[in-house]
């Protein structure tokens, strides 16, 4: 594992360790997102933690043409009052993303210091953010980095209410252009939705 100066450019991926760490720095900046973002790379700490940077192989990804929506699914989003924006309040569905209970964590990579640099890339333009509104209230959200490479690079999402986050990666995918949505690194959640697993080496041609 690589430790990154300020100025140090990232090593290649292909140096990552087998479970895709590859470097660690002590700053987390917009600068220092884009270019990893760039490169396949995202970071995922905790508080106690250097900022780690990760590169897996294989990449867990969502091509939009893949994308599961079961019966059920339709007919909750036919008949539900549900309202999804995008970009309307990006601060705080990243802290929600923030403090959602997730089974077999005690706490959360969005740490405070990456709440506010993914809020720097939002007023750049990079990082989107999608919520679900049921009347005047937030139940649901996700947020992720747009490079404009055709690549949403998914980060978090939550829900207070059932089925609220698939409203929003669901809206969000049918009503976008997107040639592939990274979705990191395994979940059942996303392999349900359709997500599966490529090499690292062909998620990088898309970037």
């Amino acid at each position: 594992m690589y430790f990154l100066e300020p100025n140090d450019s990232f090593p290649d991926v292909s140096l990552a360790n087998e479970d895709g760490l590859l470097a660690f720095s002590l700053e987390l900046t917009t600068n220092r997102l884009l270019d990893a973002y760039q490169k396949g790379l995202f970071p995922w700490f905790e508080d106690d933690q250097p900022v780690l940077w990760w590169s897996p192989d294989p990449r867990f990804v969502l091509y939009p043409s893949e994308l599961k929506v079961s019966k059920s699914m339709k007919q909750f989003l036919r008949n539900c009052d549900l309202k999804v924006t995008v970009n309307k309040d990006f601060r705080t569905v990243i802290t929600e993303c923030a403090l959602a209970k997730r089974a077999g964590q005690e706490g959360t990579w969005i740490t405070n210091g990456m709440i506010e640099a993914y809020v720097e890339l939002h007023k750049m333009g990079y990082a989107k953010s999608v919520e679900v509104y049921n009347g005047e209230t937030l139940v649901g959200g996700l947020y992720g980095v747009d490079l404009g490479n055709g690549v949403f690079c998914g980060e978090s999402m939550f829900a207070k209410q059932s089925n609220a986050s698939k409203a929003a990666f669901i809206s969000f995918i049918q009503n976008t252009n997107y040639k592939l949505i990274d979705c990191q690194v395994f979940t059942n959640h996303m392999e349900r939705l359709g997500a599966r697993e490529i090499p690292r080496d062909l998620f990088l041609t898309y970037l």
